[in-house]
């Protein structure tokens, strides 16, 4: 059966062809209101500033992102009705432009972060431009795509976002108002947060521990129990289910209750490191162990789960690229067919066309950027990306002329290929399920290849991969969002090239604070702390895979200690109950900084020579890459790169999590969810979970009480609530973040409690937990209906 196509209004059909009812948009073509107006410009700015920000945050710590286009489109209505009238063509202005911040952040986190665990530093400069440059390619290149997949197969691609958020917005033009539900889980995050966070006011703990050590046996040594306990997790695990929530703290349960203890039981004995570690097991907290050895197993997993996923969508991606192309030839065909029978039938046809149509201009709803833009933007974008790669390389990565312009090039051919597919697939599946990972993958897989083919195969050029998989990330990312937009304009009437005009206006204004976010969560979550037992090394003959950088740039470091949860802990309090280690290091500058990559002597990552003793001393742990931000896809695309260019991987450890995905896949388990709980933290995990236990209570309720769970769940009363809790713990996290390093710049602290207080306890931070899931579960089970 033929899916059901939709007549464009004023177009002329064949004799042949049987007429289908036109499509009217809520706001017919004729009609014109407000739209483009400055307020809605600077409101959606102003989210797409905030989305963005607290994408970067919640993805780096949990590995998942959330649409934002309906809790934008529900704050929008509420703002704007504040300041008087506002028209629903403003209101989707308002999420369309706030909206680019989320899709940007999403593809800047799954990409990008791998220059880190790559060895090289982050720029913010760098994130600017190539968010820049992957934002723009993805509309531009969308462009030639909307009347094909927006218009003509209106009736075959649903596009589940897009249309959830035209409900919204039509809803709040009748008189509804969701925002209540949102400014509810968002201040009462936001006060929770205020009190849970460590870098703030810090009254109970962040992250309760128990640390299992049963019997003479020391049975579950090794391992532990941990979540942290911040609303962001809650309101994610609420809207991805409970289904998703099991597989991932499954495989949480799996590294940190069944693999870590193992690794103990077996490795406690040792007398050596046990590679690519550098202490000994039985000195490791649970937090060393998961860095060692199951962080790499854990990359193995993903990196394999991402092929089975590229490979088992492989059929639906090609499938979408052909018939993109198929549709841009009928679209072109058509337009020519239009106009040539126009031109023969004279003034005998004009009373079937629009008034906007027979004055040889498209109708309101029908006008895109035109083609000129569209080409002109593209090429432009290549040479400055181009110039970009050939003037401001990575620092240590410079590459030739020539490779430079064969990433350029690179950068069109997968960006083209992969936004046509992503534009459709959302349209099926939608954002949240399109497979931008896998597309991803492949993208690096070709150009490693053709780098490996090439002899390109210096760190160099890792950097250059990364790059180029960065841009076509963002862009696919970007044009599958880009899309949604599109199709909510569409449903509204609203007009084609002002809403591709705000969208490239919110990726300029978004990539500002989604480069600052990104490095000062680099920053902010960082911590230095000193090797048990400090390792003799020679300067003149360094072990394979360590690179001298020279000096370190900074006077003087706080040094962390262990806490009692196996972490990390620089704050004040922690050092004032330490030893004098655990102060600071005043001399800083004067040690010699080594970096470490596929070395067989030490594990991954920075340290901190002291020239005057030959030893490395200190262990520099970046921010992203830490148990605070994990970034599992960021891990996921250096491991691609390095295993094939520089094929220095802990093999054993990286198969290990290949075999763990094969044995799941098969079970029948989809095995990309579990092996990203596998390498998450399962403090993650099991906050995760939580949430979505209070979902399924919430569907359970529901079908006992015979209401059934929402019709749309993209608006029930549990999802914006739940967004709002998001939107609370990004925002006062990354106020947390802000904290500190005024108090690294400035040597002062702000006034927190003391670990000393009565109310630092592990049960205190459970019970708190516990009454903010009530709180969830109390507002979604209220119906929205009694706020309108």
């Amino acid at each position: 059966m033929q899916p059901r196509r939709y007549q464009r209004a004023g177009e002329i059909q064949p004799m042949a062809t049987v007429t289908k009812p036109t499509f009217q948009p809520f706001v017919p073509a004729s009609e014109s209101r407000p739209e483009l107006t400055a307020r809605a410009l600077i409101l959606g700015a102003l989210f797409g500033v905030l989305f963005g920000a607290v994408t970067v945050y919640v993805g780096l710590r949990a590995g998942l992102t959330v649409a934002a286009s309906i809790p934008i489109s529900v704050l929008s209505i509420s703002i704007l009705r504040a300041f008087g009238r506002a028209s629903i063509l403003e209101n989707n202005i308002v999420q369309t432009t706030g909206n680019a911040g989320q899709s940007i952040a999403s593809g800047v986190i799954f990409t990008l972060p791998a220059l880190i665990f790559l060895g090289f530093d982050l720029e913010s400069t760098r994130i600017f431009a190539l968010a820049l440059f992957g934002g723009w390619l993805g509309v531009l290149f969308m462009i030639p795509l909307r009347r094909q997949l927006i218009v003509e197969e209106h009736g075959s691609l649903t596009y589940p976002e897009g249309t959830a958020c035209a409900d919204v917005l039509m809803a709040g033009e009748r008189g509804g108002s969701f925002a209540s539900r949102v400014f509810l889980g968002l201040g009462l995050g936001g006060l929770y947060t205020l009190f849970q966070n460590e870098n703030l006011f810090g009254l109970f703990p962040s992250t309760p521990n128990y640390q299992p050590d049963l019997g003479s046996q020391h049975l579950l040594r090794g391992g532990a129990i941990r979540a942290d306990v911040t609303p962001e997790y809650l309101g994610v695990g609420y809207i991805i289910g409970m289904r998703v929530a099991a597989v991932m703290l499954a495989g949480g349960v799996f590294s940190w209750l069944v693999l870590m203890p193992a690794i103990y039981f077996f490795g406690s004995h040792l007398a050596t490191p046990l590679y690519p570690g550098t202490t000994l097991i039985k000195d490791m907290s649970p937090s060393d162990l998961w860095r060692t050895y199951v962080r790499p197993m854990g990359a193995g997993a993903v990196a394999c789960s991402g092929l089975i996923t590229l490979l088992r969508t492989a059929p639906t991606i090609l499938a979408a690229l052909a018939e993109g192309f198929r549709s841009i030839g009928r679209n072109n065909a058509s337009k020519k067919a239009v106009s040539l029978r126009a031109e023969h039938s004279g003034a005998e046809e004009t009373p079937h066309l629009s008034s906007g149509e027979a004055s040889g201009h498209p109708p309101r709803t029908e006008h895109d950027l035109p083609w000129s833009a569209v080409i002109g933007g593209s090429v432009l974008l290549v040479v400055l990306l181009w110039v970009f790669l050939e003037f401001k390389p990575v620092p240590g990565a410079q590459v030739g002329a020539f490779a430079n312009l064969a990433a350029a090039f690179l950068v069109v051919l997968f960006g083209f290929l992969f936004v046509t597919v992503s534009a459709r697939i959302v349209g099926i599946v939608g954002s949240s399920a399109s497979p931008v990972s896998g597309m991803t993958i492949a993208t690096l897989m070709a150009t490693a290849a053709i780098f490996l083919v090439k002899g390109w195969t210096a760190p160099a050029f890792g950097a250059l991969a990364i790059t180029i998989g960065g841009i076509v990330c963002i862009a696919a990312s970007n044009a599958g969002d880009t899309a949604q937009d599109l199709k909510t304009g569409y449903l509204i009437g609203a007009t084609p090239w002002k809403q591709q005009l705000a969208i490239m206006i919110g990726v300029i204004v978004s990539v500002l604070s989604i480069g600052t976010t990104l490095n000062a969560m680099n920053k902010g979550l960082e911590s230095f702390q000193r090797l048990p037992k400090p390792m003799a090394l020679s300067l003149s003959a360094l072990p394979d895979g360590v690179q001298n950088q020279g000096n370190f740039t900074r006077d003087r470091i706080s040094l962390a200690h262990i806490d009692n949860a196996g972490a990390p802990s620089s704050t004040p309090e922690a050092a004032k109950v330490g030893s004098q280690d655990a102060h600071e290091l005043t001399n800083a500058r004067s040690y010699i900084l080594l970096n470490a990559i596929g070395s067989s002597t030490l594990a991954d990552g920075k340290y901190l020579y002291n020239p005057a003793t030959q030893q490395i001393e200190v262990q520099w742990t970046q921010g992203i890459g830490s148990e605070k931000a994990a970034a599992p896809q960021g891990r996921l695309m250096a491991t691609v790169i390095n295993g094939i260019l520089s094929r220095k991987l802990p093999w054993s450890l990286v198969l290990l999590g290949v075999a763990l995905v094969i044995m799941v896949e098969l079970l029948g388990v989809r095995s990309l969810t579990l092996a990203v709980g596998a390498y998450l933290s399962i403090g993650t995990t099991l906050a995760i979970f939580v949430g979505g236990v209070m979902r399924w209570m919430v569907d359970r309720a529901a079908e006992k009480a015979g209401t059934g769970s929402d019709e749309n769940e993209e608006i029930s009363s549990g999802s914006l609530f739940a967004s709002g809790l998001i939107a609370a713990g990004g925002i006062v996290g990354l106020l947390g973040v802000a904290m500190k390093l005024y108090e690294a710049a400035t040597d002062r602290t702000i006034p927190r409690f003391s670990e000393t207080n009565p109310l630092h306890h592990d049960w205190v931070s459970v019970l708190m937990f516990g009454l903010l899931a009530y709180s969830l579960y109390y507002f979604a089970r209220k119906p929205l209906d009694a706020e309108k």
